[in-house]
Parts: C-alpha cells; sequence; structure tokens
C-alpha cells in the first residue's frame, strides 16, 4: 500500500513508520522538521509540510491508499492541537479524494468497559480529570471525524509504555477493553496498520490495551 503517516517524529509515528516499511508499504513520512527525523528506507519519502495549512498537504496524500496519524498534544498546554492539525489533514484528504484514515486517541475517550470494577473507574476518572483538556480534545478532534466524508478509524490507547512489540492484545471495535490499563506505542502502530483493511473498523472506535 500507498501510506502517508502523519506526526511522523512522534514515538508511535515512528512505530507506524518503521513497522510500515518492514511489512513493504510504500510510506511518505510529514514532518515539519527533517532533522529530527531518523527513519530510513528505500521505500520511504520525507515530506516536509507547515501542518497548520491544508494546501500544503494536498501533494501528501494525493494518491494514498490510506492516511495514518499520531498526532497529539505532548502536554497538557498544547491541549487544542490535535483537532487544529486533524482538521488541516481531513480538509487535504477530502480535497484530494483519498479517504482511509486511522488515527490515534485515547481510551478514556471512548465508552466505560462493562465490568470494570472500582479501582479502574476511580483511575479512568482521576485520569480524565487531570488531562481534561487533552482529552476534550481528542473528543473534538473525533467529532471532526465523524463530520468528514473519511472513511476514519480512531484507536484509542490507554497509559502508553515504551516496551516492545508484542503483536498480541486486547482490541474491542466500538468499545474499551476491560481494565485496559497499558499497552507500548510498538503496539498501538501495530494496530493502527492493522485496521487499515479491516472494514469493521471503519467509522468506529477501537479500544486495545494489554
Amino acid at each position: 500500500m500507498r501510506l502517508t503517516v502523519f506526526g511522523a517524529t512522534g514515538g508511535i509515528g515512528q512505530e507506524i513508520v518503521q513497522q510500515a516499511l518492514s511489512a513493504g508499504h510504500e510510506v511518505t513520512a510529514v514532518v515539519r522538521d527533517p532533522s529530527g527525523f531518523a527513519v530510513t528506507g528505500p521505500a520511504l519519502a520525507v515530506f516536509r509540510a507547515d501542518l497548520t495549512a491544508p494546501e500544503s498537504l494536498r501533494e501528501a496524500v494525493a494518491g494514498r491508499d490510506a492516511v495514518l496519524s499520531g498526532l497529539g498534544a505532548r502536554k497538557r498546554a498544547d491541549a487544542g492541537i490535535t483537532t487544529r492539525l486533524t482538521r488541516s489533514v481531513l480538509a487535504a484528504m477530502e480535497a484530494e479524494g483519498t479517504r482511509r484514515l486511522v488515527v490515534v486517541s485515547a481510551a478514556p475517550v471512548g465508552p466505560e468497559a462493562p465490568g470494570d470494577g472500582l479501582l479502574d473507574r476511580t483511575m479512568r476518572s482521576m485520569i480524565s480529570a487531570v488531562l481534561k483538556d487533552v482529552y476534550a480534545d481528542l473528543t473534538a478532534m473525533e467529532a471532526e471525524l465523524a463530520a468528514s466524508t473519511t472513511d476514519w478509524t480512531s484507536v484509542r490507547p490507554p497509559k502508553l509504555t515504551d516496551k516492545p512489540l508484542t503483536g498480541t492484545y486486547r482490541r474491542v471495535v466500538g468499545g474499551t477493553p476491560g481494565a485496559a490499563r497499558t499497552i507500548s506505542r510498538a503496539d498501538v502502530a501495530h494496530a493502527m496498520l492493522g485496521c487499515l483493511d479491516d472494514p469493521a473498523t471503519v467509522k468506529q472506535g477501537v479500544g486495545v490495551a494489554y
């Protein structure tokens, strides 16, 4: 497949690029500063762009089979950036007629898992309160997806770790795995790539966790 990856310099974005290249895909990594991007490969193109300007992104998404986004706020002060940048990606995709989009969101944006105990409900409530602006941003981002013409999927992990790829995790389309506490960035990337050709995930949130 011909794939474009936004947020390619982030932890999840770099994993998407590396795993996609290893799987034989042709990848365009969209970055603001190529000097901060260390991934290389014969099937990789690095595209420098202003992510706030949809017109500058059209070339990066034109003719692609799918787009993946690891865009997200890296700290609370960045809340709001995910919605703004995703809006630019959506505008570029819609202008070029590129339909398939898989983005990363977060577990608290999705529904509570049925049967979760008091500990998990309390932890979820506390985390949501501390990061309420970040999750409000992700909720707004998902609203933009729902209003778009794209065939989108939102992958919603709990707490992220830097542990290696396992390829083994729970996945719930339209819901959240019970006692969803952690998952590695590598496995989130794996799950996002796995959604690309899965029609059951189109226009759905997908909860993932160990």
